[in-house]
């Protein structure tokens, strides 16, 4: 079975231009490609994977970690100690683990910042850019982060919202959407060259009661 498609046909030139997609983990490395603002590897989550997340899911209330060091032994103790369902959160803890440990290979560090977080609303609804060099961004369940191709922003929207400033979002049939599994390294404002180029994202709406449970990664 095929990975399900982006929003908008990969054939749009401008698209394809800053964006690097893959089924394999060597598409992400392509972030260090000049106009490369957004590096996604399609994946699907392991049965196991996906029992360890909806267990870790079924609590009453949202809840974040965060965690900042070494991706190595003492990341794996703090998460098992810290997650609301320890029993079932091997596979998920695992998974954590090992995109720590890419992240501080690919972006040649010791140190790593991790949130791993359950929402029930909007972390950041409005289209936005980050300050920093790159972060990786995977949902485990519930619907992914949304961004936009270059064509269909307005930068001069972005920033504080005020009734002078334009609409950030030229085409709203433009927006991309990636969906759970998706591991997604983000440029930002922070890297070096990118400053005015900035990959625009936001956080998705959520229906009411339905639950998002999102990882970020950024090597320190």
């Amino acid at each position: 079975m095929s990975l399900p498609a982006l929003s908008a046909p990969l054939s749009d030139t401008e698209l394809a231009r800053h964006l690097a997609l893959g089924d394999e983990i060597d598409v992400l490395p392509r972030i260090f490609e000049d106009d490369i603002n957004i590096a996604v590897m399609r994946r699907r989550l392991s049965a196991a994977l996906q029992q360890s997340v909806l267990a870790q899911c079924q609590a009453e209330r949202a809840w974040q970690l965060a965690w900042l060091g070494q991706p190595g032994d003492d990341l794996r103790a703090d998460l098992l100690k810290r997650l609301p369902a320890p029993e079932a959160a091997e596979a998920l803890v695992e998974d954590v683990q090992l995109l720590a440990e890419a992240m501080a290979y690919l972006f040649d560090t010791d140190t790593v910042g991790i949130r791993l977080r359950l929402l029930d609303a909007a972390m950041c609804p409005r289209f936005h850019v980050d300050n920093l060099p790159v972060r990786l961004v995977t949902t485990y369940h519930g619907p992914g982060s949304e961004w936009l191709p270059e064509e269909a922003v307005n930068r001069e929207g972005l920033g504080a919202p005020s009734a002078e400033k334009p609409e950030i979002v030229r085409d709203p049939g433009a927006i991309q959407r990636l969906v759970a599994g998706d591991l997604a390294l983000l440029k930002g404002g922070g890297w070096e060259g990118n400053e005015q180029r900035a990959l625009v994202h936001r956080s998705p709406a959520l229906t009411e009661g339905q639950k998002r449970l999102l990882l970020t990664i950024d090597p320190a």
